[in-house]
């Protein structure tokens, strides 16, 4: 019978980290002004970390037979993490936040820590999509940098292969990287035609080679094999005999020379004589859904059709699917109607009469739903901290009430929990009905203190409109007579409440009103 008693053992390691007596390497952590020194045994660090065993195998001894490690590209919290790790073989996370997770992550593989680190990334896949949805372009960007991320270029992919105009529209599509673009035309599943692929892969190649000219022909044979060169692990990819003929004499022959003659030789008699056979590897077709996926363009886009439409200031913009948690799609509220979305769009253009569904001028994307994301502080601060243009709706417990409010500039993350407030002048809050003359708005007549920031709060409208705590369980909302705003949604002096759902949505107004403007 094999007893383990794993608990114990690790306690006692973690024990050792105290000794003050048997220690033998002195590390240093953090930069010279604000660092903090460990003390550690060789013996654990070099059997529990690949890292440490190269580090103490360069590092000669002191007169006191010490060896000194110096870490700078090191916070102080997340080494803690890190060599309590190597010692006990524990990790705590919850007390940190998803950004948090993912710099630690990218720590333990530099330090060669490979259980610890898919562990991370398993855990910000699982738990954090959320955070990982909103800072997709990011994540996307340096899980490429790293072979080891796999799990995180999965998820990302999963998304691209879905909408691929995601990236291969975006004007920063040319700075991809070749790993990334590989790992994307690999798939069958990716939902793209296989003559825009061809051509998308010959802008990339051109664009990392800024001598060559967008018109092949005026190219010499040195540009087509500078060319060539440059494509050679992506042409293999490229299903060309699932082309059209029309695509493959309007697309693909001005830059046959990059193909190789026995390529282009099989492509040409595949396409005069089907039935012949050749010497060249078929690749099958892409598994292209026959039902179209939901367009990133909608000429009227309402609540229960909110799209992310493409932002050329981030480096990709991003579409993402609601019931895979991805990164767009048809997000539809759970709390409010589209007829009440333009009650809201009519408030915040401070219109005494409501926009019709079909005339809201206004796009709602959505940041965050308390079902699918919690109903904590943390969430709250994760997916909308310095968001601007916000609307927040939430249906109160047992009354079913609609409360909510509009802020445009946004909250911001406080540095610790002591409140600040933050000067708004066109902030609102309401109570929604049916109609826009039966809806209560009160708008800020403070603004020196419209809008309320707390580390341990969600969003806080001055001190009307509160929501604390965990906002789903026992009464954490508040909803006070009027202070900050000119008139109270309720009648009590205070009401404490909970919410069966929130939702938070940013909103914009549309490219064809924008063009009106």
């Amino acid at each position: 019978m094999n007893v383990q008693f794993f608990e114990t053992l690790s306690n006692n390691y973690l024990d050792i980290l105290d000794d003050t007596e048997d220690f033998n390497v002195i590390i240093k952590v953090g930069e010279p002004l604000n660092s903090k020194i460990y003390r550690a045994h060789s013996v654990v660090l070099k059997y529990r970390s690949l890292y440490f065993r190269n580090e103490l195998a360069k590092i000669g001894t002191n007169y006191n037979n010490f060896k000194t490690i110096s870490l700078t590209g090191i916070s102080i919290q997340q080494f803690e993490i890190i060599i309590k790790y190597i010692y006990g073989g524990i990790i705590l996370l919850e007390q940190y936040g998803a950004p948090f997770i993912f710099e630690l992550m990218l720590v333990a593989y530099e330090f060669l820590l490979d259980e610890l680190a898919k562990y991370l990334e398993t855990h910000l896949t699982v738990m954090e999509a959320h955070w990982l949805r909103l800072h997709f372009n990011r994540i996307y960007n340096q899980s490429f940098q790293n072979v080891k991320l796999k799990k995180l270029q999965d998820w990302c992919n999963d998304i691209i292969a879905k909408y691929p105009d995601t990236i291969f529209e975006s004007r920063d599509f040319i700075n991809l990287q070749e790993n990334a673009l590989i790992s994307l035309i690999i798939r069958d599943d990716l939902q793209m035609k296989e003559v825009k692929i061809w051509n998308n892969v010959i802008e990339w190649g051109i664009a990392q080679n800024p001598d060559l000219t967008s018109d092949s022909k005026t190219w010499s044979q040195e540009n087509f094999l500078t060319l060539k060169t440059t494509l050679r692990n992506l042409l293999p990819l490229i299903r060309y005999f699932q082309m059209s003929a029309d695509d493959i004499i309007d697309s693909v022959r001005p830059y046959q020379q990059i193909l190789g003659k026995d390529l282009w030789e099989d492509i040409s008699t595949k396409f005069m004589s089907p039935n012949r056979h050749i010497r060249s590897t078929v690749l099958p077709p892409r598994r292209i859904l026959t039902q179209p996926l939901p367009s990133r363009v909608i000429p009227q886009v309402t609540l229960a059709q909110t799209f992310i439409q493409p932002n050329a200031t981030k480096r990709f913009s991003a579409i993402i699917d609601d019931t895979q948690m991805s990164i767009i799609a048809s997000s539809v509220s759970v709390i409010i109607n589209n007829a009440q979305a333009a009650i809201i769009a009519s408030l915040v253009d401070e219109k005494s009469d409501s926009y019709s569904v079909t005339n809201n001028p206004y796009e709602f994307k959505l940041l965050l739903r308390g079902t699918r994301d919690g109903f904590t502080a943390k969430s709250f601060w994760d997916l909308c901290n310095e968001q601007e243009n916000v609307v927040v709706v939430m249906k109160v417990e047992g009354t079913g009430e609609i409360l909510g409010g509009y802020n445009p500039i946004g909250w911001k993350k406080p540095i610790n929990d002591k409140k600040k407030y933050i000067k708004c002048n066109k902030s609102f809050i309401f109570s929604l009905k049916k109609n826009i003359k039966n809806s209560i708005c009160s708008r800020v007549n403070k603004p020196e203190s419209a809008i309320t920031c707390r580390v341990s709060s969600g969003p806080v409208f001055g001190k009307d409109l509160c929501m604390y705590g965990t906002f789903n369980k026992g009464k954490p909302c508040v909803c006070r007579k009027a202070s900050s705003y000119e008139k109270s949604l309720i009648t009590k002096k205070t009401t404490n409440f909970s919410v069966v759902e929130y939702e938070i949505f940013q909103i914009k107004k549309k490219k064809l009103f924008q063009r009106m403007l």
